[in-house]
């Protein structure tokens, strides 16, 4: 920090701005260029070698958006799990050396190591201990309403509840890095003191993605840190042009046949109605075994097959190897009235 000036330096610095007594100091500014023979209208900036920028602008807001969509589905996946509103949001979105990152971080916390099929290395998933203990309070039946949070490292059986909700955030985190490439995220490792942990040189850069997680009257904070030379094969993937204008354009045939599978294992409720008819409630109260139901409907006309209660085909009805049968004859047209 500079020295602080008593009195009388402050008292003789303003006497010697009233009698214009002070010189300013006039540095001649050299540069040197190859190609530059003029350095007017040239803009100097300062740049520190310690924190190099090698992740541009584009590049950022690519992941940015990417993590965004991660903490939509995060947080409705939480939400389905606990029972209860929880919010995801993305706070910040920087690069930092490796060492600032891990000054920054509590000790004890969460520190999960991750590891991915797709990328060389292994990134790091921080969670606060200000939302882990009221998750947890809340899986075991309280309402973390007077809950106190310990400083102490999570125990064995703490730290096996809190992985159901880092299994659910990675399997999100896959979804969300498929529109840039397809890879699944597993938990290689776990620590308490983030310390200890040093996957990276302490003068690397990394990218921090911090999110805010509030649960009713909690919240707290998770860091996704990604070393700069894990993600660095797919960095020019991420470029905004060329990656917002392949998510636009492209048509996902990979996802319509994942989801016409996935629909085409689904079970539906088929059912034939062989005629309708409308009596009054006293008739249906006075029914007794014996009783003929007539219908307008003659015995050689067609059955309607409805699927979940909507009305899709004319069949007829018979017998196939001794069990009673359907033959469809056509798809219902808006033509047909039944």
């Amino acid at each position: 920090m500079a020295d602080v000036l008593n009195q009388n330096e402050v008292d003789a610095l303003l006497a010697a701005v009233d009698t214009d007594g002070v010189e300013l100091e006039q540095r001649s500014v050299t540069i040197f260029s190859r190609h530059r023979s003029s350095s007017e209208g040239l803009e100097v900036k300062a740049y520190d070698f310690k924190r190099p920028e090698r992740v541009s602008k584009d590049q950022m807001r690519a992941l940015q958006t990417v993590h965004e969509a991660f903490a939509r589905n995060f947080g409705a996946s939480l939400s389905g799990f606990l029972r209860t509103i929880v919010e995801v949001k993305v706070a910040t979105c920087e690069q930092m050396t490796y060492s600032e990152f891990i000054a920054g971080l509590p000790n004890p916390t969460s520190f999960n190591l991750i590891r991915a099929d797709a990328l060389e290395g292994q990134i790091c998933l921080e969670i606060s201990p200000l939302i882990i203990y009221p998750i947890i309070d809340r899986l075991l039946g309280g309402t973390s309403q007077d809950l106190f949070i310990p400083q102490r490292p999570l125990t064995l059986i703490e730290t096996r509840l809190i992985s159901n909700v880092t299994t659910r955030g990675l399997a999100t985190l896959s979804e969300a890095w498929s529109s840039v490439r397809k890879m699944t995220f597993e938990v290689a490792a776990t620590e308490s003191n983030p310390q200890l942990v040093q996957i990276v040189p302490p003068n690397e850069v990394v990218v921090v993605v911090g999110f805010e997680l509030k649960m009713s009257n909690r919240a707290g904070t998770m860091n996704l840190c990604i070393p700069y030379n894990v993600i660095e094969p797919v960095m020019e993937e991420l470029s905004a042009q060329s990656w917002f204008s392949a998510a636009k354009h492209q048509r996902s045939s990979e996802l319509e046949s994942a989801v016409a599978s996935t629909l085409g294992r689904a079970s539906v409720e088929v059912t034939a109605v062989l005629a309708e008819t409308t009596i009054s409630l006293k008739d249906l109260l006075l029914m007794a075994p014996g009783d003929l139901l007539i219908t307008e409907k003659r015995a050689d006309q067609p059955v309607v097959v409805c699927v979940e209660e909507e009305k899709k085909f004319l069949a007829r009805v018979g017998k196939c190897r001794g069990n009673k049968a359907l033959r469809i004859d056509r798809a219902i047209t808006q033509n047909d009235r039944v």
